[in-house]
Order: C-alpha cells, then sequence, then structure tokens
C-alpha cells in the first residue's frame, strides 16, 4: 500500500466518506488511488477548485460531519482559499489535502512552487508538511480530530513524490507518535449557580425572546420546549435556520440583512433575550 492509498483508507477509517477536488499533477498518486478507493469514498469532481472547497464547507455545514476537498500544488492549492475561509468563518469542520512539488525540488523556486505552510496559515487551525510516509497517520489524525474538536479548518500538505512511496507505519522509537481513529467532544454540566441565576433572569423578564444558531440544531425539541415554557418568540441565525421550522407560531424567522421584519421587531422590544448556540452579531 503506497501512501495515498493510505491516506483514503484512513480517512474512510474516520467515517469521511466523499471528497471534492480536482486533479492534478500535484496530486497524482491521490488521483490514483481515489480511483482504487471508490467503494468507501466517493468522489465529486469540480471544475474548479474554489468550488470544492465551498463544496466541502456546505458538506459540513448541512450534514454536521467533516467536509473534505483535494487540490493540486500551487494556483490549484491558492484556489481553495477562497471556500476555506467560508468554513473558518462559520465554524464548520473541513479537512484539505494539497499536493506540493517533490521533496527534492523544495526551496528551488521549481514550477508552482509555493509556501503552503504560510499560505494557509490563517485559514487553517492546523497545517502541516508530510515528510515521511511514517508520519503520514499522526498527520490525517490529528487533521481530523482538530477539525472535529475545533470546528475549524486543518490542511495537509503532500509532495508528489511522497504520494507515491511506499507506507509505512510511525515505529516504535523515541520520537515517533502513535495515534487512533475516533473523537468524542467533552461532556460539559454548566455550574448549578450559573443555571438558577440565569433561571432567574428569564422568570422575571416580561418580554422574553430567544436567538438560536448551529449550535442549535441537535436540539430542536429542547428549544421547543423551553420557548414554549417562557411564552417566548423565537428568531433564528442564518446558519440556524434549520433548528426551528418556520411554521410554528412563536418562529419570526431569521435576523441580519437578511432578516425578516417580525425578528427585527422581536429583538427590538425583547427585555430579556436567551441566546442559545449562536455567537451573533
Amino acid at each position: 500500500m503506497n501512501v495515498s492509498e493510505y491516506v483514503w483508507q484512513r480517512l474512510s477509517e474516520w467515517g469521511l466518506r466523499r471528497v471534492y477536488g480536482y486533479p492534478g499533477d500535484g496530486v497524482g498518486g491521490l488521483d490514483v488511488a481515489l480511483e482504487k478507493a471508490k467503494d468507501r469514498m466517493q468522489y465529486v469532481q469540480v471544475r474548479h477548485e474554489e468550488m470544492a472547497a465551498f463544496m466541502a464547507s456546505a458538506h459540513a455545514k448541512f450534514t454536521g460531519q467533516v467536509g473534505l476537498c483535494y487540490a493540486t500544488s500551487g494556483p490549484g492549492a491558492i484556489h481553495l482559499l477562497n471556500g476555506l475561509y467560508d468554513a473558518k468563518m462559520d465554524h464548520v469542520p473541513v479537512v484539505a489535502l494539497v499536493g506540493q512539488q517533490a521533496r527534492t525540488g523544495l526551496g528551488a523556486s521549481y514550477q508552482q512552487e509555493v509556501d503552503l505552510q504560510n499560505l494557509f496559515k490563517d485559514v487553517s487551525e492546523y497545517v502541516a508538511l508530510a515528510s515521511v510516509p511514517a508520519q503520514v497517520r499522526h498527520l490525517i489524525d490529528r487533521a481530523v480530530r482538530i477539525a472535529h474538536n475545533k470546528r475549524a479548518v486543518s490542511c495537509v500538505i503532500l509532495p508528489n513524490d511522497l504520494q507515491e512511496l511506499e507506507y509505512e507505519d510511525p515505529p516504535l522509537a523515541h520520537g515517533a507518535t502513535h495515534t487512533g481513529v475516533g473523537y468524542a467532544g467533552p461532556a460539559k454540566l454548566p455550574d448549578e449557580a450559573l443555571l438558577r441565576a440565569a433561571a432567574d433572569v428569564l422568570n422575571s423578564g416580561k418580554k422574553v425572546a430567544m436567538l438560536v444558531g448551529a449550535g442549535a440544531l441537535e436540539a430542536t425539541d429542547e428549544v421547543i420546549a423551553v420557548a414554549q415554557r417562557l411564552q417566548a418568540g423565537v428568531a433564528k441565525a442564518l446558519l440556524g435556520k434549520a433548528a426551528l421550522p418556520d411554521d410554528l407560531p412563536f418562529v419570526t424567522g431569521t435576523i441580519g440583512l437578511l432578516g425578516t421584519k417580525p425578528s427585527w421587531d422581536l429583538m427590538k422590544n425583547c427585555d430579556t433575550l436567551l441566546m442559545v448556540g449562536s455567537a451573533f452579531p
């Protein structure tokens, strides 16, 4: 098994089943291996790398899973940035695999060589360049885990010559890192005193409103129960639009530049506001 074949296998072990991308010389090894992995990794070939990143971001937003995209070195990598910034600004997890020139040519201003680590430094929570096959496992594991945990973008850079080398497990030796598949988010219980203080504020309100965002997408029943208990109107941030149906009598729609007049009135006239899963504005 070569490095490229292992990359797709490892990502599928993490539960990633779809990748958006565009072929190129810098990812030739990944291209060939992806064809072999089509039974476990669906390939959506775009017509421009920018769309690969946007589609990975949308995938994360609408499925709740990690989005995955890949592109070749140089201009292909640069084209990913716009879509990756969409993921960063909307706090959704995306992993980007990026090709690079052969390791022996790095630093020589070889064709399409770009300093990818600096290029992706701002948009990514984690960015790393693979230099040997035994390093690839923990780079993939860490990229997916950080994307999950931070709801952020992570990037793994794979030189094109490395992609076709035989994969090696990291050695059982000092200086090697061993990682595994799997991530469970931390379970947090709020302080009871703070909960009671919040309840007192809400109970004392005369015109209570709620604002829900993407963090409430998995808590629809709970949000409805609280809204009914408080007799509160509920407005939604754009990324939380799917948290509640619009046909509920107490839901006023979205807020912001693309929001509704009832949501504006709700926010303007309430004396108490409960925000759930939103950092708006």
